[in-house]
């Protein structure tokens, strides 16, 4: 039995070395030109769109403190209450003052009307009319004055119920009933920040922007139209902030210490969840790369020197080809140098495949339309 077995065996091995293997299946993919945005994601803070600083307009105590802490406050909102006592007083004083003045103002206008008959009569002389009209003039002048004493006290008087300058949140109280508070002073009251809609400034290299500019300028980018830039906001853990924003303004300076350029974009946050000194990273389309070649991120595969390349299908054979690539668009990289519009490349499968090797192209799907259906009813 150990005989038949040895001399069976070169035949099996025989028989083994003649058979051949069928070419592996990969999923192929035909390159197309399209246009894609040229995306840069650059750091940025979270600032509000106004800030108001609440103070006191004339001095006393304050006797009230009537907001809530960290609330939507909205603008000619009273925020406190200064006793209002004294002023009180100074309006009817000025009051009392005007109704003299309008009663002086009175009998100098009864006396210019009587020196006024006496003179159409030949029974006064003008020194005396020209008198009565100077006393009226003057008359009417303390009436003005007093008139304005009353405005202004009446306006110092509306100052004790401190209001909001703006609509937005407002922050913690800074004085507590009872503190005397001065119209002259630098005492801050409390904070207000308006953060809906909420700006975010980001910055970015004066040498990247001025190359982006450049290749605008050679053709080799296009520019996004006014008002048709993306911006959107990413967080630290890497999710997407759902509203997107728009591009205000990039600063016309450059920082002399850090080679940076500021930018500012205005996102909407009605439900405040963008907060002032919030960190955040701005993705902002600054630029359009027309006829640009894309390839599935997945077709990548790396030699020994870690160079990227891919496998493109001739005929029913793949050949393995470096490539340059550029930018990173979610599942894709675009492609600078090696690739054209209308070659096919490998994207499944390709562990499977030999330089040079036959293979079974078949067309490749995205995974997640095929995926969409089956895991749809799994809720």
């Amino acid at each position: 039995m150990t005989a038949a077995f040895v001399l069976a065996a070169p035949t099996i091995v025989h028989a083994q070395e003649g058979a051949q293997m069928p070419p592996p299946a990969v999923g192929v993919l035909e390159l197309t030109a399209k246009s894609v945005p040229v995306v840069n994601e650059l750091p940025g803070r979270i600032a509000a769109t106004r800030v108001a600083e609440v103070r006191a307009r004339v001095s006393g105590i304050l006797l009230e403190r009537v907001f809530e802490q960290g609330t939507l406050v909205k603008k000619d909102d009273v925020l406190y209450r200064i006793d209002p006592r004294l002023f009180k007083v100074r309006v009817a004083s000025a009051e009392a003052s005007l109704q003299r003045a309008q009663a002086t103002q009175s009998n100098a206008r009864q006396q210019l009307e009587r020196q006024k008959n006496l003179r159409e009569r030949n029974v006064s002389t003008g020194i005396d009319y020209d008198t009565a009209a100077v006393n009226l003039a003057q008359a009417d002048a303390d009436v003005a004055l007093q008139q304005a004493a009353l405005d202004e006290a009446r306006i110092n008087l509306d100052y004790t119920e401190v209001r909001a300058p703006i609509s937005g949140i407002i922050g913690g109280a800074l004085v507590t009933e009872g503190a005397l508070v001065t119209a002259d002073g630098t005492q801050n009251l409390a904070l207000i920040q308006q953060i809906d809609p909420s700006y975010a400034d980001f910055t970015q290299s004066a040498q990247d922007m001025m190359a982006l500019r450049r290749a605008v300028d050679d053709g080799k980018l296009a520019s996004p139209g006014p008002g048709q830039a993306s911006v959107r906001l990413v967080f630290d853990d890497g999710s997407m902030y759902p509203e997107p924003g728009r591009l205000l303004f990039a600063s016309a300076s450059v920082d002399s210490t850090t080679g940076q350029v500021t930018l500012r974009a205005e996102f909407p946050n009605a439900r405040r969840d963008l907060l002032p000194g919030m960190y955040v990273r701005v993705r902002i389309e600054q630029a359009v790369r027309e006829n640009a070649v894309t390839v599935p991120q997945r077709s990548i595969i790396r030699n020994a020197d870690g160079k990227p390349l891919v496998y493109v299908v001739k005929g029913d054979t793949a050949e393995a080809r470096p490539i340059e690539l550029g930018q990173a668009l979610e599942t894709e990289w675009v492609v600078e140098k090696g690739l054209t519009a209308g070659e096919k490349v490998v994207v499944d499968g390709a562990q499977k495949v030999q330089p040079g090797g036959k293979i079974k192209p078949e067309p490749w799907q995205p995974e997640q339309t095929a995926e969409t259906p089956a895991q749809a009813p799994k809720q």
